[in-house]
């Protein structure tokens, strides 16, 4: 009689993971707040393109049915939505997206609780048209840099991250500890998301997001600006925006009381 040796249970492995989400904050009413977003994605193609986004329902506070509706609307402009957050709900339908619980936002100073944040943004002094995506946020509390190129991005004690390479199309740098330095170009099509300013010591052509996570004082500073798109804590201007007033100069872009400026550099 022979008998089989038993089998050695696999134990399951469960790991946290940190990474940057979009959020889309709709307001009524929904269909101007819709048709901004359309200018948006006009402007800048592809942009949700494989983005993680959550939906922040906190401002609209639909019903369910609504949301349902809300999501589907999104998908269509290729928007896809991961996740919800809706106070006083833990879930929703099960063909919904599911509900975030205790999230938390990454700023420049931590991780803050939902009231928190509301009330720094309620203290920020003035605001400027044409708010971008809420952008670099970190569910998870941290988030690492992408790698430019062959050459090793470097984080000074500063917190500052220096690109010796140029980055190349279709890379996307996300640095949520301070500021970003790129010795080289930015290609059209890749993009930079910092916490603090961006500074490109030489051509960009791609999307450059300074102070995304709160930090209206961020500048963005390019030696020639060729950008598809320049933001300061979430407010933004387009390509056609700047076309024939900054277009090909060196430039500065900066929050100047309820407008993002783009200003040339003598």
């Amino acid at each position: 009689m022979t008998f089989a040796a038993p089998l050695e249970a696999k134990s399951i492995r469960f790991r946290a993971r940190s990474f940057v989400a979009f959020t889309l904050t709709p307001e009524a009413p929904l269909d101007v707040w819709l048709e901004g977003l359309d200018h948006w994605i006009g402007n800048s193609p592809g942009y949700f393109a494989g983005r993680p986004v959550v939906l922040d329902l906190n401002t609209l506070k639909p019903d369910v049915a609504a949301i349902e509706s809300l999501v589907g609307v999104l998908g269509h402009r290729g928007i896809r939505i991961y996740a919800i957050e809706l106070d006083g709900h833990t879930a929703l339908e099960l063909n919904l997206p599911p509900v975030l619980v205790g999230a938390k936002e990454a700023t420049t100073d931590g991780l803050l609780p939902r009231k928190a944040r509301e009330d720094v943004s309620s203290t920020s002094e003035g605001e400027a048209e044409g708010r971008a995506p809420e952008a670099g946020l970190d569910k998870g509390g941290k988030a690492d840099a992408s790698k430019a190129g062959d050459s090793e991005p470097q984080v000074e004690a500063s917190g500052t991250l220096m690109i010796k390479a140029p980055i190349r199309s279709g890379q996307a740098i996300v640095h949520p500890h301070g500021d970003v330095i790129v010795l080289g170009s930015v290609a059209s099509g890749s993009e930079i998301i910092a916490a603090g300013s961006i500074h490109v010591y030489g051509t960009l052509r791609g999307r450059a997001s300074a102070g995304a996570l709160g930090n209206r004082g961020a500048r963005i500073f390019c030696r020639k600006n060729e950008a598809e798109l320049l933001a300061v804590d979430g407010w933004y201007v387009t390509a056609e925006e700047m076309e024939g007033v900054s277009r090909g100069k060196p430039v500065q872009a900066f929050l100047d009381g309820d407008a993002l400026r783009v200003s040339t550099l003598s």
